[in-house]
């Protein structure tokens, strides 16, 4: 049995899906399988899948059931000890498996093993991430996106959060298939708040995240079941952190909508920010200062001062 599952994501992701798999199959710890999982796809995602050659790559074909579900079918299906996920378009860099391993040998209370993730095209700008433990305020922090394509979590740590919800009678979940963008965000505070397991961060930037513009938005819904499982698991945290933690979401897809050169959303998004909590402009003043007079010289056609 391999030791580590790597479960891909992918929807209609023909374009993108032969680099992702290509990052995951030089990495430089090999002992590995790659579950690509289909959901719904209408072009050739299946076909790039299958023509990789490695017999590492596994491919698993189902209805659309959105990225949380296709990470559900490939958990159900992986053999290794050790699970990690990077959505079709998303990269790894070579090193990334090995290191995740050696942090988890060297911590066994740690289940989730996290790295920090660039933006693809943006590598330069990103900011290392700080080392060691990661609790429920820092994750909430985290942007969503560049949360997806950094974990590996171990197997155990995984079956202590499974769960069925009413009307599933074939199916386990880990991801809940309703938090939408915000799925990894809401599975790994469960782990926090209702198992043992503890969340380490390792310092270095080991995954490329590729920007989708339609997830630029705070979407509602996945953001009320990252609440939803805030206020059931501890209610003190909830009272705490939850302003704090929509402002530093709503910061994040700022910065998601400056890159993708729309200026007014990300003034937007910024405004909403600072009207639910201070906390980004208190704890990073740089970064949010630095967001906000981007977003500013977008409008007037000046360039901030370095």
């Amino acid at each position: 049995m391999p030791i580590a599952s790597l479960v891909v994501s992918a929807q209609d992701a023909a374009a993108t899906l032969g680099e992702t798999l290509r990052s995951l199959l030089v990495q430089t710890e090999s002992d590995l399988e790659v579950i690509v999982v289909d959901d719904g796809s209408q072009d050739r995602t299946a076909a790039v899948a299958r023509s990789t050659g490695d017999r590492r790559v596994r491919l698993i074909q189902q209805p659309r059931r959105g990225r949380a579900g296709a990470r559900n079918a490939g958990i159900a299906a992986a053999r290794g000890e050790i699970i990690g996920f990077c959505d079709a378009g998303d990269l790894w860099r070579p090193g990334k498996l090995a290191a995740h391993l050696r942090h988890l040998d060297a911590a066994p209370r740690t289940g989730l093993s996290l790295s920090g993730t660039a933006v693809l095209g943006a590598e330069t700008a990103a900011r290392l991430p700080r080392a060691g433990r990661v609790r429920p305020p820092r994750l909430l922090s985290l942007d969503a996106a560049l949360l997806r394509p950094a974990a590996m979590i171990r197997r155990e740590a995984l079956a202590a959060i499974s769960w069925r919800p009413p009307g599933e009678c074939l199916r386990d979940w880990w991801f809940d298939e309703a938090a939408g963008a915000f799925a990894d965000t809401e599975c790994w505070l469960r782990l926090l708040l209702a198992t043992d397991w503890e969340a380490a961060m390792i310092p270095d930037c080991l995954a490329l995240h590729r920007p989708v513009p339609a997830e630029d938005g705070l979407q509602a819904s996945g953001w009320t079941r990252v609440r939803d499982s805030l206020h059931g698991l501890a209610p003190r945290h909830a009272a705490r952190h939850d302003a704090d933690a929509r402002a530093w979401q709503l910061r994040h897809r700022a910065q998601a909508a400056l890159a993708a050169g729309d200026a007014r959303k990300a003034r937007a998004r910024l405004g909403e920010s600072l009207a639910a909590s201070p906390r980004p402009l208190l704890q990073d003043p740089a970064g949010t200062l630095t967001t906000i007079a981007a977003s500013l010289a977008a409008r007037t056609g000046t360039r901030p001062a370095s």
